[in-house]
């Protein structure tokens, strides 16, 4: 099945309001072409170099999607272009979001990351830390950021009852958050293996790669 076939397969299983971040990680410019010329303008990237680098080389319209763990010495590099940053972990990442966007005269979007997932390599904030930040002098003093809803990974596992259960719990602490920041529209939540599940569960946006691409080449 070519790109383009599997992209009008995907796009067909998602409701309207669900918007679709198409993971190229790895991938090269001609399967971001591929998808390009069939309508797909949203791309996301984990590695800052990579994405730069199609950026420079693609269509401009494109809106690219920073999805990885983000550190805070490398957001020079994309400040002048991301259009939205999912995986805010720590209110130093965001101070230095808002610096760099200052200089560049830009107010960024971003998606508080939240830790939802059982297991330990997974990055991310607790409700306790979220909370923290947000009612932090500092945060409010920002500027030059917006934040515009919470992302979040389940634990990858077959069992989808537990799946299920991380998807609920991040709904709700985005309704609760919701209650203190009222503009927040955006639950990053859902990939390949389980969009259906979290769609389910309330995702607003989801990030699919392997079943658009095809799986993952490690070897770059």
């Amino acid at each position: 099945m070519s790109i383009q076939e599997s992209l009008t397969k995907v796009n067909a299983s998602l409701p309207k309001n669900v918007t679709l971040v198409a993971v190229s990680k790895t991938k090269p410019d001609t399967a971001v072409k591929e998808a390009y010329e069939v309508g797909q303008r949203i791309f996301g990237e984990n590695k800052v170099q990579e994405m730069v680098g199609k950026w420079e080389r693609l269509p401009k319209d494109i809106e690219w999607h920073m999805i990885g763990h983000l550190q805070r010495n490398k957001v020079k590099y994309i400040v002048d272009f991301v259009s939205l940053i999912h995986g805010v972990d720590s209110l130093k990442l965001l101070k230095e979001i808002n610096k760099r966007a200052k200089k560049s005269n830009r107010i960024v979007n971003c998606l508080f990351q939240i830790h939802i997932a059982e297991e330990d390599t997974k990055f991310g904030l607790d409700r306790f830390e979220l909370f923290d930040i947000i009612g932090s002098t500092e945060f409010a003093q920002l500027e030059h950021i917006k934040i515009v809803g919470l992302m979040g990974m389940a634990t990858f596992t077959d069992n989808t009852n537990q799946i299920r259960k991380e998807f609920k719990n991040l709904k709700s602490l985005f309704e609760e958050l919701k209650t203190q920041l009222p503009s927040i529209s955006t639950l990053s939540m859902g990939m390949s293996g389980d969009y259906r599940i979290a769609i389910e569960e309330g995702s607003t946006m989801v990030r699919i790669g392997s079943s658009i691409f095809g799986e993952r080449i490690y070897n770059q």
